[in-house]
């Protein structure tokens, strides 16, 4: 049957945690802070003829020793496992069922950087709804998305999960994927628990080295990485996932500063922490804790109230700990409450199995795929155009060279942290190319060059299709040559290049941002031909394009987009759509660059910010907020509702935005912020607004913004608070972080 809405009151909920945990033993509580990773292909290496993970898993849930489990996809294994749940607990309690679900179960939407590229709360909302839909169809409740770890090193793998470096725009992409997940409430219909990760700083480590520790001052805290955060918070999330790393000394997850002091007391969560993969285990690796007992004693008293793990859960150890009283009952019933709060709001003791035929029906809905189109549409970024070449026009083609391995490539055009995907259903460029122009013109594919292979192999590599296939006999020198006769003999040549999706994502991190392999001696034979060429780049992250920034005329970022990528990439190619999307990152020329920011302080020599280098120039090569457009706009006619405002009070902002093109096409209207002088030093801009808004040829639409206090207070190292400066404030408003139409107001002394 399908999942109704969970109606059950506040005070309803507490009646039925509190009946059932004044009803549940130490051990059984502690049951239901234990999440199992339930994988058959994992063993329990203790000694030979060991049990098998899933047998290990099975016998916990016949003694009630399971809250959750995860890692489960297929409808009649995920009922079977819940009936062994319920039969082996006393009080018939559910298990969670959690799911990796990053930006798609089924269908297959573009990467989470990539959606934050299209600066459309509304596309990213409506893309994690088909998520829900789909997961909770096949059983699974909980969604340990979205990531909003601020990424400001592109070296970093998993830079793909998140927003991108600025904390406005991150923490509007967290709540519209919050919304998307959960509905207007816990409990929704169709939809899952989000669990936004990973609390806090995992994207600042070191070298932009996966799980290395993170340093990071407490006003970088405060302004950068806790906002996105407290904006899923005050969406509603029901859960919260620790991170594994050292944050300034501390390994996260037996931080109680920060998970206790900042989150609960500060940020004001009240849903359940639960922690990455084995990071309680982890304690105990990290030298903080002594040993398992104490890591799960420390965890749960920092305010981690689940612990995730494959086997030999640390938690066990917490019917010890409270009766030696290194944990006290109350702590330990704290979390249990949290937990049960959320089977209770999702309804799960009245509806615990799922509908396995209606599974089938929701996983094959023709609508997600429409959704995952447009969100693969509105994510591109086109960063060059020289001489307008495109859009393409396909009445004057004859003939079209599709070159690179990863144009016919569906494992990549999905991208990474995807599992139950259908790669007979996913179009890649080179389909959605040949769908769009149909028999009317030549499309012919040469790949080129080999697929690169990463130094060390994938985490995730142990799942079928993860890492690209060596071919047997390909002759590198012959398939250049091939390309570039292609090419040649083609009116115009479409290349997709850029990283694998197994070099990007968890484990994934990399010391230079060049293209992998042969990919950039390709582009520049190709280019050498004189054939119109019009690049296409498949990345998580920004890559090395100082040489096709100057010798290729086209360059579209379409990310890994998805399910029905290539007809999206398609339709902005042949012009049935405009690119829109805006760049969440401030793309480097060289990875000697990282980190290189746009809302960086001012310094004592502003004049020569451009020349903080002597060999290169020390600007990125694309801008934060950057994105070109088949449409001509113009801004004009900024206007302040006043010219000073007192501290409690708002102003707003109003330009216009012309289309002076022939072209309908979209723009997002950014608003940036600069305050002359403080408590502390402000960064040169910052980002405090933005719309996304369609503009039709030859018209103008006028865009609002407000300006209030929520945007002018940061927190200042100088007063460990809180603050709001009377000062001298500089406001732009344009289609990138370099936006020119400027103003300037006063907040007055209260």
């Amino acid at each position: 049957m399908t999942q109704q809405p969970s109606m059950t009151s506040d005070a309803d909920v507490r009646a039925r945690v509190e009946s059932l945990l004044t009803e549940l033993t130490t051990p059984e509580k502690a049951g239901q802070l234990t999440q199992y990773f339930y994988l058959g292909f994992i063993r329990n290496e203790v000694a030979d003829g060991a049990p098998s993970q899933p047998e290990l898993v099975e016998a916990a849930l016949t003694r009630g020793g399971v809250g959750s489990l995860l890692f489960l996809m297929d409808p009649a294994e995920i009922n079977r496992l819940q009936r062994l749940t319920i039969e082996g607990n006393r009080l018939d309690i559910p298990a969670l069922v959690g799911f990796d679900v990053i930006h798609g179960f089924r269908t297959i939407m573009p990467v989470p950087i990539a959606m934050a590229a299209s600066w459309d709360p509304s596309i990213i909302e409506q893309g994690q709804a088909v998520a829900a839909r789909e997961a909770r169809s096949v059983g699974i409740h909980w969604a340990f998305a979205p990531m909003v770890d601020l990424a400001r090193d592109p070296r970093w793998g998993r830079i793909i999960e998140g927003a991108g470096e600025d904390p406005y725009l991150a923490s509007s992409v967290a709540a519209a994927q919050v919304r998307g997940f959960q509905g207007a409430r816990l409990g929704s219909a169709e939809r899952v628990v989000a669990g936004p990760k990973h609390f806090a700083g995992y994207g600042a480590a070191l070298g932009g080295r996966d799980y290395d520790e993170s340093n990071i001052s407490d006003a970088e805290l405060w302004n950068t990485y806790f906002p996105p955060f407290k904006a899923a918070i005050d969406a509603g999330a029901g859960t919260i996932m620790s991170a594994y790393m050292d944050l300034n000394g501390v390994p996260a997850a037996g931080n109680r500063w920060l998970l206790s002091d900042v989150l609960r007391d500060r940020l004001g969560f009240n849903g359940f922490v639960v922690s990455d993969a084995q990071a309680v285990h982890d304690l105990v690796t990290h030298h903080f804790a002594a040993d398992l007992s104490d890591a799960a004693g420390r965890a749960l008293h920092a305010g981690n109230d689940m612990e995730m793990t494959f086997a030999d859960p640390a938690f066990d150890h917490l019917t010890a700990a409270v009766e030696d009283g290194r944990v006290s009952v109350e702590t330990l019933d704290d979390a249990v409450r949290r937990v049960l709060a959320i089977k209770v709001r999702l309804g799960l003791f009245e509806e615990p199995y799922v509908d396995e035929d209606t599974a089938a029906e929701v996983l094959a809905d023709p609508a997600h795929r429409e959704v995952a189109k447009m969100a693969a549409q509105r994510s591109a970024v086109l960063l060059r155009n020289e001489g307008a070449l495109l859009p393409l026009a396909v009445d004057q083609l004859n003939s079209i060279a599709v070159i690179g391995p990863l144009a016919d490539s569906p494992r990549d055009t999905l991208g990474p942290w995807v599992f139950n995907y259908d790669l007979a259903e996913t179009v890649t460029v080179l389909d959605g190319i040949k769908a769009r122009v149909g028999d009317g013109v030549r499309v012919e594919f040469a790949p080129g060059v080999r697929p690169a292979q990463r130094r060390y192999p994938s985490m995730f590599d142990m799942w079928p299709d993860n890492s690209p296939v060596d071919p047997a006999d390909f002759d590198d020198d012959d398939e250049v040559a091939k390309a570039v006769e292609l090419a040649a003999s083609s009116d115009v040549a479409v290349v997709v290049a850029g990283e694998w999706q197994n070099m990007i994502g968890e484990g994934a991190s990399r010391c230079s941002l060049e293209l992998p392999g042969r990919q950039l001696e390709l582009i520049q034979a190709v280019v050498a031909t004189g054939t119109p060429v019009v690049l296409l780049i498949m990345n998580g992250r920004p890559i090395d394009l100082r040489w096709p920034a100057e010798h290729v005329p086209a360059i579209l970022d379409i990310w890994y987009p998805g399910t029905h990528g290539g007809h999206a990439v398609a339709a902005l190619l042949f012009g049935d759509d405009s690119p829109g999307g805006k760049l969440p990152f401030s793309w480097p020329r060289t990875g000697g660059q990282v980190p290189i920011i746009y809302n960086h302080t001012r310094s004592h020599d502003p004049e020569n910010q451009g020349r903080r280098y002597w060999d290169i120039e020390s600007t990125p090569l694309f801008p934060f907020g950057y994105g070109l457009s088949y449409g001509r706009f113009r801004y004009h006619d900024l206007t302040l509702s006043s010219d000073s405002v007192s501290p409690d009070n708002t102003i707003t902002v109003s330009a216009t935005v012309t289309n002076s093109s022939g072209r309908a096409a979209e723009e997002v209207v950014q608003l940036y912020l600069h305050q002359r002088y403080g408590t502390s030093s402000r960064p040169v801009r910052e980002l405090k607004g933005f719309e996304r808004v369609a503009v039709e040829p030859g018209a103008s639409v006028t865009v609002e913004f407000t300006v209030g206090p929520a945007e002018r207070s940061y927190w200042s190292a100088a007063t460990h608070d809180w603050v709001i400066d009377a000062s001298v404030f500089d406001v732009w408003v344009g289609g990138d972080s370099t936006a020119g139409l400027q103003a300037t107001f006063t907040v007055t002394p209260a």
